[in-house]
């Protein structure tokens, strides 16, 4: 059976395996400010890790909380915010290529500078939910 390559002219799709530039983060972090939110979606199939790359607009901020399953990398691309790690500790500087590890169980917060900030997110891919049979009585 011949690949999908080879089925005709024209370049060769991408299968799942294939390695291939996504975006660029800093093309995306230059664009008029827009809300915050995810402005790319790591959404091929067959993947093991979720990725995203988040805006924060200026002054907001990702309120306190604690992720209990997954550990997380975070790279900020651009802007500036502070990284709080909960109730008595003092809020961690974050800047253009700062690499920060999040572990699974720490309580963490981000918030946003007076320019925004924009990061990449990486983490171990959550499984999808499951639908089953409900245990009996």
């Amino acid at each position: 059976m011949p690949s999908p390559s080879a089925a005709g002219p024209g370049p060769a799709r991408p299968t799942p395996a294939d390695a291939r530039v996504l975006c660029d983060a800093r093309a995306l972090a230059e664009a008029p400010p827009l809300p915050g939110g995810v402005l790319r979606k790591l959404a091929e199939s067959g993947r093991q890790l979720d990725a995203n790359v988040v805006r924060i607009a200026p002054g907001e901020r990702i309120t306190a909380h604690t992720e209990t399953q997954l550990d997380v990398l975070v790279l900020v691309v651009a802007g500036d915010g502070v990284l709080g790690r909960g109730p008595g500790d003092a809020p961690r500087p974050l800047g253009e290529g700062t690499l920060a590890w999040l572990p699974h169980g720490a309580p963490r917060s981000i918030t946003a500078g007076a320019t925004g900030l924009t990061y990449v997110t990486v983490h171990r891919r959550r499984p999808g939910i499951q639908i089953g049979m409900r245990p009996g009585p």
